[in-house]
């Protein structure tokens, strides 16, 4: 059951400067799907796979109607060493959750096309562990 409107999420960023900005009036959507990857440890003569857990991954694509001021922090670590981020899906209060970890800009797109307002999108990788605590 839904217990939060998505416009109360919050995703900050620290740009080139390490200065954390918050990229939350900018955006339309983001999120943060993640998986973990499983090896196969079958044996010979079984009947079913076995498997072990292995490594964690995740994303969070976002994106926007275009703005200058934004254009200028994504822009400004596209292909950058790693940035520190925290995604708040349900906003900011007590006792919501929060995510934390580090994260590369992996793509940035601008798109203008002649009918419609100019957009951008991108999406950054996440590096090493996700901590997930309550604000």
């Amino acid at each position: 059951m839904a217990t939060s409107h998505g416009s109360k999420a919050v995703f900050t960023v620290q740009d080139s400067g390490s200065v954390v900005r918050d990229l939350s009036a900018y955006l339309t959507s983001a999120g943060m799907p993640r998986s973990a990857d499983t090896a196969d440890v079958s044996t010979l003569g079984s009947l079913s796979k076995s498997y072990i857990p292995g490594l964690k991954d995740g994303t969070i694509p976002i994106e926007g109607p275009f703005d200058v001021t934004v254009d200028g922090y994504l822009s400004g670590i596209l292909g950058y060493a790693s940035r520190a981020f925290v995604y708040k899906p349900q906003g900011t209060g007590a006792t919501l959750p929060q995510y934390a970890g580090n994260c590369i800009l992996t793509s940035y797109e601008v798109s203008t096309p002649v009918g419609d307002a100019a957009t951008f999108s991108g999406e950054f990788q996440i590096t090493g562990d996700v901590t997930r605590t309550v604000q």
